[in-house]
């Protein structure tokens, strides 16, 4: 995949997800702070399993169906 289309499908999740203003406001804090994702991802799921992760992410898709 090129990062053209990663950037284009990016965004349209953002915004899907956030709509345009809060789409750009993350960006916008993304840009001016440092951050580091492979940290921020390892404390985010810090002492889960994989299938607490999983069943996380399954209810999230119940509760915000596209």
């Amino acid at each position: 995949m090129s990062d053209t289309i990663i950037m284009e499908r990016g965004m349209r999740s953002l915004v899907d997800s956030l709509g345009e203003v809060d789409a750009e406001r993350f960006i916008t804090r993304l840009i001016r702070e440092p951050f580091d994702y492979t940290k921020w991802q390892r404390d985010l799921f810090e002492g889960m399993t994989i299938e607490e992760i999983s069943n996380e992410a399954v209810e999230y898709c119940k509760a915000n169906p596209r």
